[in-house]
């Protein structure tokens, strides 16, 4: 159901991969909800996923960019503002990599070039965006800028290696971003700490069906699924949150705020 809750509102969204990736439930949404945008990924995770079925969809054009390239970044703010012919409202940063993880290193054993590049590209390039936004002033009085996050910046999941350290970067990044932004602009700032999530990125990370399955016991509500992440960013873009910002907003079905649940109690027992 559409509320046209982003009628004539205009934006980027990074990071849709396929089908699967909360990037791609955003921009179907926020293509429900009135908006206009471009899509952007790495060259290379473009050439892995199926951007164009996606823009073809929402009726949007794509623009290569590489996160942790500024310069890129300043060709894709640019290009947006002309396609879309105005400034924007809203972005979403769903960009997240370890090579650590994808190469099985464990955290006592990281190659920590590598770490490095996972803190470029899954954190700094939060703060590259804003930065370019800034100085293109290329946002509108009142925009949205989303970055999506997990629990793991603040508790330990073994599995999740040098990630962890980028989600808490990240986080960071949006406080004081938040900050800076809101009170030049009246722009917010807001990371959502999603439940782990059936994406391809998410399967990647060894041991992701037993923590699936553990948040999901433990959750009262279960997982958040894609979708309704989906629904919780389209309501950050929208004028309904105007006063939320410097937020780390945690939609995880409750699992955050417990301690232990009945179901994972019988499963100890058994």
């Amino acid at each position: 159901m559409s509320y046209n809750l982003l009628k004539g509102k205009k934006g980027i969204i990074f990071g849709a991969l396929d089908e699967k990736s909360i990037a791609w439930k955003v921009a179907m949404r926020a293509k429900e909800e009135g908006a206009e945008f471009v899509l952007t990924n790495a060259p290379l995770a473009m050439r892995m996923g199926e951007i164009n079925k996606l823009a073809e969809q929402c009726n949007a054009q794509i623009i290569p960019a590489d996160a942790t390239s500024v310069e890129d970044l300043e060709n894709l703010f640019s290009k947006a503002q002309e396609i879309l012919g105005g400034k924007l409202d809203f972005v979403l940063h769903s960009i997240g990599m370890s090579p650590n993880i994808r190469k099985g290193k464990t955290y006592g054993d990281l190659n920590y070039d590598w770490f490095m590049k996972t803190l470029d590209i899954s954190a700094l390039s939060f703060h590259k965006v804003m930065h370019v936004a800034e100085k293109q002033d290329a946002m509108n009085e009142w925009g949205s800028i989303v970055a999506l996050s997990y629990i793991a910046a603040q508790r330990v999941f073994p599995d999740y290696t040098d990630m962890s350290q980028a989600k808490a970067v990240l986080e960071s990044i949006a406080r004081n971003y938040g900050y800076r932004l809101g009170r030049s602009k009246k722009i917010r700032v807001n990371t959502i700490s999603q439940s782990p999530t059936k994406t391809t990125a998410g399967t990647g990370v060894g041991g992701f069906d037993a923590f699936y399955d553990y948040a999901d016991k433990m959750s009262p509500l279960g997982n958040a699924s894609a979708e309704a992440c989906a629904d919780y960013t389209i309501t950050l873009f929208s004028d309904l949150t105007r006063y939320v910002t410097m937020q780390n907003l945690m939609h995880d079905g409750g699992f955050s705020s417990m301690g232990i649940s009945e179901d994972i109690v019988e499963m100890i027992s058994k």
